[in-house]
């Protein structure tokens, strides 16, 4: 779920949080600060040298002395852009590198989620969160944070040398002063509640559009695709929407605020004019242009301010909802700290008790044992929780009861990291990332040489199939291995997980769906990879159990058989019995 918006313009204590980035970065960010308060110095110096160059050299038509302030605000000129320089650069320095931590910190963050969290989460709306909103965070410091103090100094500076030079002209920029404070305000309050909205609709969007380009296939297959493009057509205009009420509150803000920088250069104009041709010693043409270029420079960092503002609020409704994605707690404890110990590869499940969801069980106190180098197969129709085996040997979900043992061991003794690696699993959907295929089976593990990979494959019996498809090893299997058969992307994966060397080998069977040369393939790879390793096969067809030295059936979250295939086919009526004849005999029974 969303974060909920606080009414609040800033949020300090998120804002407290965000700076705790910077504290690696607190010279650089304390040289920005610097350069900020000299910009606003040399900035105001330009104005009033102006001022005395037309007073003192040009009214007196002293040439010399001229020629020296034209230098001198030459001079004034190149430092303020040298420092203007460096201020811009190292505070989008500074954004990058907070923004670099922040990500880095988020991703490790998520990678600690269990599957749960997943399972209910829109992947749209968390890639939002990894990337466009970390990347407008980065805006609070290039454009935002640095760009306000740097133009609430340069105001301040502005204010003080007009009231030291005339109070009768500051009295004036000063009467329309609350005028532009008043409209930034109300202009800042309602920016704050219309980026909530844009940003909610970003996260919208990319969420649909995720799910959809991945869901393509049954989009096309149903012919939904009109249905598609109006829901999409819909959404996108709740958009459009959300960002015209933006450039709503803009169009009124910016031009009152030019009209009131406007009125105010009229009105000293007016005054100051009156003024000196009255022959009032207290003003001169000097002091109108200074006043004339410091009430703009007063002004515009108002209308600026405002608008970097918005991107402050931006940024901050960013790091709301990064902050609560970071604050969510869905991490498995990993209080384990046994590892580098010497497996034998018994596994025992205890009334083990398992619900995806509160008070819908789907395993009902499920007791087994594995001994080494034993292999055992579970059937049972589909929702019996036969996969459900694997999510809680891998710790990707946390029992509700019971115990999982490893050699008598409970597995969260064991260091979840380490653990993981000595259960080898090869799942019914196989994923394959966007890369080669020597890549997909090391997982970018350089300690594994492509000969190590080689010399595996050709084991059990997948080099040949892998030889044959362009560049070999390094051939790119595109996204989710878009560029091989059901078939190919499973032997991929059986040696991928024949690789890391497992004690214990968990196979989620599918050969349903795939031709008779990458079955038989397969049963030789997993033929291969099992031998003296205790092995747990999930099967969806009863062909490939016929071997397994001991048979579980599943049925409504409860074992009601174990036995061998043959014990299991002797007994009458029995539930292994009655799912063999369904495969195997009801087809000849129909001819």
């Amino acid at each position: 779920m969303e974060p909920k918006a606080k009414s609040k313009v800033l949020d300090f204590d998120l804002f407290k949080r965000l700076m705790t980035f910077v504290v690696p970065y607190k010279r650089t960010f304390i040289f920005v600060l610097a350069a900020a308060v000299l910009l606003s110095g040399f900035s105001t110096l330009s104005p009033y040298l102006l001022k005395v160059t037309i007073d003192d050299y040009i009214t007196l038509r002293d040439y010399d002395g001229m020629l020296t302030l034209i230098m001198l605000m030459g001079l004034a000129l190149i430092l303020e852009v040298v420092f203007q320089f460096m201020f811009i650069f190292y505070a989008n320095w500074l954004g990058q590198h907070v923004i670099l931590d922040l990500r880095n910190t988020l991703y490790k963050h998520m990678l600690e989620f269990k599957m749960a969290y997943f399972d209910t989460s829109a992947v749209g709306r968390l890639v939002t969160r990894v990337v466009s909103d970390i990347e407008t965070i980065s805006g609070i410091f290039s454009q935002g944070l640095f760009m306000i103090i740097a133009d609430l100094l340069k105001m301040l500076v502005v204010m003080i040398v007009m009231c030291s030079v005339s109070w009768e002209l500051s009295a004036i920029v000063f009467a329309v002063l609350p005028l532009v404070l008043f409209a930034t305000r109300k202009f800042q309050k309602a920016m704050k509640h219309a980026f909530d909205e844009v940003r909610s609709q970003v996260a919208n969007l990319n969420s649909f559009v995720q799910e959809r380009i991945s869901g393509m296939r049954i989009v096309q297959l149903f012919g939904r695709e009109k249905i598609e493009a109006d829901s999409f057509r819909q959404i996108n205009n709740k958009h459009r929407k959300a960002w015209l009420r933006t450039v709503w509150y803009n169009s009124i803000f910016f031009p009152i605020a030019e009209l009131s920088t406007s009125i105010t250069i009229g009105m000293l104009v007016w005054f100051g004019g009156l003024n000196v041709i009255a022959g009032s010693s207290g003003m001169t043409l000097g002091i109108i242009f200074l006043f004339i270029q410091l009430s703009q420079m007063l002004f515009r960092p108002l209308r600026q301010i405002a608008d970097k503002f918005n991107t402050i609020q931006m940024g901050m409704v960013a790091v709301r909802r990064v902050m609560a994605l970071l604050d969510t707690d869905e991490t498995i404890e990993d209080n384990g700290t046994l590892q580098d110990v010497s497996l034998s590869g018994a596994v025992s499940f205890d009334e083990v008790h398992f619900s995806y969801k509160s008070e819908e069980p789907v395993l009902r106190g499920v007791s087994f044992t594995m001994e080494p180098g034993e292999t055992v197969a579970v059937v049972g129709p589909t929702g019996a929780g036969k996969s459900t085996l694997i999510n809680i040997l891998s710790r990707f979900y946390e029992i509700d009861a019971g115990t999982v043992s490893l050699d008598g061991v409970p597995i969260q003794k064991y260091e979840r990291a380490w653990m993981r690696k000595q259960v080898g699993v090869v799942l019914q959907d196989v994923f394959l990332f966007a890369d080669s295929i020597y890549n997909n089976i090391t997982l970018w593990d350089r300690s594994i040489s492509e000969e190590d990979v080689i010399a595996a494959a050709k084991k059990i019996g997948v080099h040949g199939f892998i030889s044959s498809l362009p560049d070999g090893y390094n051939f790119n299997v595109k996204e989710r291995g878009g560029m091989l058969s059901t078939g190919q992307r499973q032997l991929i994966a059986f040696l991928r997980a024949y690789m890391i060397k497992p004690k214990i080998l968990v196979l989620d069977e599918a050969t349903s769906s795939i031709d008779t040369h990458a079955e038989q393939l397969i049963q030789k790879a997993t033929k291969e990879i099992t031998k003296g390793k205790t092995s747990l096969v999930i099967a969806h067809r009863l062909a490939t159990v016929h071997q397994a030295d001991k048979i579980i059936v599943l049925e409504k979250g409860m074992i009601v058989e174990v036995g061998t295939h043959k014990e299991l086919l002797q007994k009458e009526n029995g539930h292994y019995k009655n799912l063999y004849e369904v495969q195997f005999l009801s087809p000849v029974k129909a001819l």
